[in-house]
């Protein structure tokens, strides 16, 4: 197969150093050519049940090309970066985003496209509506941020904030994220919630149920000692 086998980054795939993809990403990827998009995993498994089994290896929930035209080496760091990157990301995420930069998912890099309409393509995957994020690649680069070129992609683990430029956070989307935040520091800090390394001691919970009348006199006891008193005399 094409795509597994000599160009998936075509496809906007990124196969694991391993060369697999999981099932669900290569249907994704396979739904958006118009020609594809009747394909389901029956007719991959009756691919790997016919006679081209030899082509491809299955594991689990992930497949790949076993003739693989392709090289990928994290290792090294591309050679040319272009100036400007462009990669997308869910809505939810964008705050954040822009706020504390970009970092991969695992193993899982982030994938960065050179055109705006892959990076499109790729976040449509997560969101049906992106946000499209512009890295500013060299600057990045400059600082010692490895990116790695995986056929027209670049791959990256990390990009500060400072590198990332995009379109403001709506306003009201903004208000929320600071509510939330705020909620949550009222809820860490507010009366009767122990802080972090802090235990309440509650008596009822004592391991030892005599230790509140250990050494304690009970009622009464100076009226009957004086009354033993009396008698003697």
């Amino acid at each position: 197969m094409y795509v597994l086998g000599h160009r998936p980054d075509e496809f906007g795939l990124v196969p694991d150093e391993e060369g697999f993809v999981s099932y669900k990403e290569l249907l994704q990827a396979i739904h958006e050519e118009a020609e594809w998009r009747y394909v389901r995993r029956s007719h991959i498994d009756e691919i790997l049940l016919g006679t081209d089994r030899a082509r491809f290896e299955s594991e689990g929930e992930r497949i790949r090309s076993a003739d693989r035209r392709w090289v990928r080496d994290s290792r090294h760091a591309a050679e040319f970066v272009p100036k400007i990157l462009f990669t997308s990301v869910r809505q939810r995420a964008h705050p954040v985003v822009m706020e504390k930069g970009l970092t991969g998912h695992g193993e899982k890099p982030i994938v960065l496209s050179p055109g705006k309409d892959m990076a499109l393509r790729i976040g449509r995957r997560r969101d049906q509506h992106p946000v499209v994020l512009e890295i500013l690649a060299q600057s990045a680069a400059a600082k010692r941020i490895l990116f790695e070129m995986f056929g027209d992609l670049f791959l990256c683990a990390e990009i500060p904030s400072r590198f990332v430029a995009g379109p403001p956070v709506p306003k009201e989307i903004s208000e929320r994220a600071k509510e939330k935040d705020t909620s949550s520091e009222k809820m860490a800090t507010g009366p009767g919630f122990p802080m972090s390394g802090t235990f309440i001691m509650d008596p009822s919970r004592d391991p030892d149920p005599y230790r509140k009348s250990k050494g304690k006199k009970r009622k009464g006891w100076k009226e009957a000692s004086r009354r033993i008193r009396k008698r003697k005399n």
